[in-house]
């Protein structure tokens, strides 16, 4: 009877370290991610660098896809047919929300762009992830006295999408996302939304403008322009050009 009582309770007592153990490790795999946006070059053609830090080990997270969820705003855009290039060579992968784009739209009559950027492990940590997303910025009205107009970006929502992966359900939340999980199955698959620390909550695009003071200069010069340049180009006509009625006819 003493026997049976204190194996049971050795089992009791096994079973109990297990559960510790492995609430434990989930509790360590479960740390909260960081998210690094950068933005590189120059101008109005800029590179969009994300760096996500996931917080779990890349062989607890195999299988999975990792995915920046960001909102750009009216001032900046991505041009759709530079994504497709990008796409065909395995440089940048992305899904634009709306996939139809005016790039010709100034800033004051656009509207906001969702895009879904799918990081890349990064060989060189074994929990971090990135991608560069290649952004421009739109044209803003003449201002009153600054020659920049600043573009707010907030931080990225970081997704995880695993499809046989018990982790991601016992770490994070289930999200609403309509896009495959990156085409590594046939199956549906849940995207998990992951609770993340940003490096910092936003970051601001310094975007070139005009001064209203000089829009009367600019107007003169580029109506001199204009008609400097077409008087050129009759002159060349008149001069090089080879006419006769007969052409003319036909």
């Amino acid at each position: 009877m003493a026997g049976g009582l204190r194996r049971r309770g050795e089992a009791l007592l096994r079973a109990g370290l297990e559960a510790l153990l492995c609430a434990l490790h989930v509790q360590a795999a479960c740390q909260d991610a960081t998210v690094t946006q950068e933005l590189l070059k120059e101008g109005f053609h800029r590179d969009l660098l994300v760096k996500v830090e996931l917080g779990v080990a890349r062989e607890d997270a195999g299988g999975c896809t990792v995915a920046a969820r960001t909102r750009l705003p009216p001032g900046i855009y991505v041009d759709p047919y530079e994504l497709a290039s990008l796409r065909q060579h395995n440089l940048t992968k992305a899904v634009l929300i709306p996939d139809v784009i005016d790039v010709e739209a100034p800033e004051y009559s656009a509207n906001d762009l969702l895009v879904l950027l799918y990081v890349e492990p990064d060989s060189r940590c074994s929990h971090c992830f990135k991608a560069a997303l290649p952004v421009h910025g739109r044209y803003h009205r003449p201002a009153e006295e600054s020659e920049e107009a600043s573009v707010v970006l907030k931080s990225p929502e970081v997704l995880v999408c695993c499809c046989d992966n018990r982790l991601a359900a016992e770490c994070w939340k289930p999200a609403e996302v309509e896009t495959p999980c990156s085409g590594k199955t046939d199956g549906p698959c849940q995207w998990y939304s992951v609770t993340h620390k940003p490096a910092y909550e936003e970051l601001i695009l310094q975007v070139p403008v005009g001064l209203r003071q000089h829009s009367s200069l600019v107007c003169v010069v580029t109506l001199l322009a204009t008609v400097l340049c077409s008087g050129l180009i009759l002159t060349a006509v008149c001069k090089y050009g080879h006419f006769s009625p007969v052409t003319c006819l036909e």
